[in-house]
């Protein structure tokens, strides 16, 4: 084994996780054994796993595993190249049928992540004779696909229509004019204001590109997203989801118009140069979307759950804000060291929630991130009042 202990830059990079270790923003890796039934292990204990982003409950349902298991019998496990080279097997193909009739669109595209859709789809639509409008707290992937586009960024104040039409309406000079926005933010669990948003796409000849990572699944009528939920459709949407939450599973995927998928198969680095999704992956998938669309039942008591936490948080005097809705429910504390104290707390109760702090949510926004899923049924969720009930609470600001 070669010593590069003493080498300048390994140096460096210890100095730079010792600032980390000062600044109490060391991000350390441990193990977890997810469990049945909302829970997990760690370190042999046993938690209540609200940290997770399993909502609809379905990552070790039977269906998708016997589905996994048939599609491994028949043709292992590898996809064994790109999708672009003969990694697309029949079983890709079906499920890019599938989340194409889901989202009631001509067609669809995988990728591996979410995030390589979010990267991948942002640089193959514009470039340097272009300009892209994301959302100040968009997720790193959309904020990395914009900047990876060579694109002009224009970050703009969160979920505010008028900080959009302002730079819109001065950039008639660019070749193309692309909205980036999630539709659920993944760490306040609030809205895009979608309707406004179409419509000033439409107004000003602009393209608008939705992630409906955390809606997928959660949001609307028949699941497919905020989109459905919000009755916002227009030949401008470019719509991008994931695998990996409400379904349980992982990859991402791009739907759309059958011109704007045969793009993105010709032009998406993130998905040309990728080995494409394990064959079981796309197997268990076809059968999530299957749940997905036949039992309302999951979202339907994971929107009533969300409304009965978020009601008795309030009233315990957590600062939740008033935009949170759905699954994803911030307890806005402020301060990263006591944000880290109260996690620690609440594990010590037997509850996993995510603690949330800068760079990834602005400073002084730190955070106890909970996500809720249907798995969890009424006696996680009243242990996880009560436990919040338990524990010091913070100040009020």
């Amino acid at each position: 084994m070669i010593d590069d202990s003493n080498s300048a830059w390994i140096s460096e990079l210890a100095t730079e996780l010792a600032g980390l270790d000062e600044q109490g923003r060391r991000r350390v890796r441990r193990e977890v054994l997810p469990l049945p039934g909302g829970r997990c292990s760690i370190h042999g204990k046993t938690l209540w796993n609200f940290a997770a982003n399993d909502y609809l409950g379905i990552a070790d349902d039977p269906r998708l595993r016997d589905a996994a298991i048939a599609a491994i019998q028949t043709a292992g496990l590898g996809a064994r190249a790109s999708a672009l080279v003969t990694g697309r097997t029949p079983w890709h193909a079906q499920l890019e049928e599938r989340l194409a009739r889901f989202k009631r669109a001509e067609a669809a595209i995988l990728f591996p992540t979410g995030y390589a859709a979010n990267v991948g789809t942002i640089a193959a639509l514009v470039g340097s004779d272009d300009v892209v409008l994301c959302d100040r707290l968009n997720h790193a992937s959309l904020i990395d696909g914009c900047r990876l586009s060579r694109a002009k960024l224009q970050v703009i104040a969160h979920a505010d229509p008028s900080a959009y039409e302002k730079q819109l309406a001065l950039a008639s000079g660019f070749r193309r004019r692309l909205i980036v926005t999630d539709s659920v933010f993944s760490m306040d669990g609030d809205y895009a204001p979608l309707t406004a948003l179409a419509a000033l796409a439409e107004q000003y000849d602009a393209l608008l590109l939705i992630d409906e990572a955390h809606a997928t699944g959660v949001n609307g009528q028949h699941g497919t997203g905020l989109q459905e939920q919000l009755g916002v459709h227009s030949p401008r949407i470019i719509s991008v989801g994931t695998l990996s939450k409400a379904a349980g599973l992982q990859g991402g995927f791009v739907t759309g118009s059958q011109t704007l998928i045969d793009w993105l198969w010709n032009s998406a680095r993130t998905q040309m140069f990728s080995t494409a999704l394990s064959i079981p992956v796309c197997a268990a998938a076809i059968a999530a979307l299957d749940i997905i669309e036949a039992e309302p039942q999951r979202r339907e008591w994971l929107a009533q759950a969300s409304r009965h936490v978020i009601t008795q948080l309030r009233s315990q005097g957590w600062q939740v804000p008033d935009s949170a809705q759905g699954p994803i429910i911030p307890i806005i504390i402020g301060d990263e060291a006591e944000t880290m104290r109260l996690a620690g707390e609440l594990e010590r109760h037997g509850l996993l929630i995510a603690a949330i702090r800068p760079p990834t949510v602005p400073k002084g926004t730190s955070r106890l991130r909970i996500s809720l899923s249907h798995a969890h049924g009424e006696e996680a969720i009243e242990t996880l009042i009560a436990g919040l009930r338990s524990v010091h609470r913070p100040h009020p600001s």
